[in-house]
């Protein structure tokens, strides 16, 4: 029986880690949700033919192209996913909008605040025509995060207090891994602060449904240069001593401290260095009423203390965050058998499709992703003139 949905043509820029995980969500999505339009697999574009050509064979890619201006005149392309470096997005997202396409764009927004506000005016344009944009900032979409917002939103944790956000990982921990675009100022904006740190910025905003006012900002590079192009002559696991090497541009940790507009105050961490954490993408947040805790690691449980009940019987409790009347789950499986990482991005082409359908604003919007852009602008200030920078 065939599919009487209207078609929602995608045109795809990058095939790399994120184009994967964006391919295996626009194809999972109708196949679980009941969406109002039919997500088609139009084209993969990439400056590599024969590796988009290979990303188009695995995930169902209809058509590829090599030049991402090709899509923005293509009838049967209706939304822009945008997977690429950072420096690209302005460009690509601003052309995209202006050509009466939808656009999805990876995170950060941008490289700058510059790029990053023109890019939220062109978006704001753009919904005066019915195009939609979003940022995919895709950790919302956990069902035991989106599950927090709801527990802050509902005022089971009173006023909040403290934030405390972290995102831990360790694949840059060895001196001798390869230089890549992402350690490189002019592709990805920034390191650590900027790939990782936003994800905690944005988490953070989103549940307690608050702004950071002011920061106060700490960088640092441990390792100034890696191994140039990827050499894989290895002793022991690590490139060869005599490897031409190359210097690193962006920050490998980032630390800073915050206040927030309704009062609380956050403590924020992202690092490339942490041995042992691969995934630590960590938020906890105190209220007068109850505390809450998450980590990625651990992504389908929500710890959460209501500090309203006897204290003899009172502590942590810990939630299987995979019921059907929790956020996104019911399309999935019995409770008790978790989700993974991937399912954040089909999330996220679920909403994204719901909101275009209905003609609304999708979020987290370019205006969020600017928001994210001003605070990672303003650490990165505060890191250079350790002084506080207000937003």
């Amino acid at each position: 029986m065939s599919d009487t949905r209207p078609d929602l043509g995608i045109g795809m820029v990058g095939y790399a880690f994120m184009g994967a995980a964006h391919s295996q969500a626009w194809r999972t999505a109708p196949a679980f949700f009941d969406l109002p339009l039919l997500p088609r697999l139009r084209a993969v574009c990439g400056r590599n033919e024969d590796a988009a050509g290979e990303v188009a064979r695995r995930f169902g890619w209809e058509s590829v192209e090599t030049d991402w201006h090709a899509l923005l005149t293509r009838d049967d392309v209706d939304v822009i996913d945008i997977c690429t470096p950072g420096n690209t997005h302005a460009e690509i997202a601003i052309a995209a909008l202006e050509a009466g396409k939808h656009v999805i764009c990876e995170k950060p927004l941008a490289n700058t605040v510059a790029e990053a506000e023109a890019m939220a005016a062109a978006a704001a344009t753009a919904a005066q025509q019915g195009v939609r944009s979003m940022v995919g900032f895709t950790y919302r979409r956990t069902p035991a995060v989106a599950f927090a917002r709801q527990l802050v939103a509902s005022g089971r944790l009173g006023t909040i207090r403290h934030v405390r956000g972290q995102y831990l990982q360790d694949w840059l921990a060895d001196e001798n891994a390869p230089l890549s675009w992402r350690l490189d100022k002019s592709l990805a904006g920034s390191g650590a602060l900027g790939d990782i740190g936003a994800h905690i910025i944005d988490m953070a905003q989103f549940v307690t449904g608050d702004s950071i006012a002011s920061v106060n900002g700490l960088m640092e590079t441990f390792v100034q240069t890696r191994p140039i192009g990827g050499d894989h002559t290895t002793l022991g696991g690590h490139a060869s001593q005599d490897a031409e090497r190359g210097p690193v541009t962006v920050d490998d940790a980032a630390a800073f401290t915050a206040r927030f507009v309704g009062g609380a105050i956050g403590v924020f961490e992202a690092t490339r260095f942490a041995t042992g954490r691969k995934n630590a993408l960590r938020l906890e947040i105190n209220g007068t009423l109850g505390s809450l805790a998450f980590d990625f690691e651990d992504m389908n449980v929500l710890e959460f203390f209501d500090a309203t009940e006897d204290p003899s019987v009172a502590g942590f409790r810990r939630i299987l965050v995979t019921e059907a009347s929790h956020p996104y789950v019911a399309a999935w499986w019995p409770p008790g058998h978790g989700l993974g990482y991937e399912h954040g991005f089909t999330h996220q082409v679920v909403d994204l499709v719901t909101d275009i359908a209905k003609g609304a604003d999708p979020a987290p919007s370019f205006a969020d992703g600017l928001a994210v852009q001003r605070v990672l602008a303003a650490v990165e200030a505060s890191a250079a003139s350790g002084t506080t920078q207000t937003l």
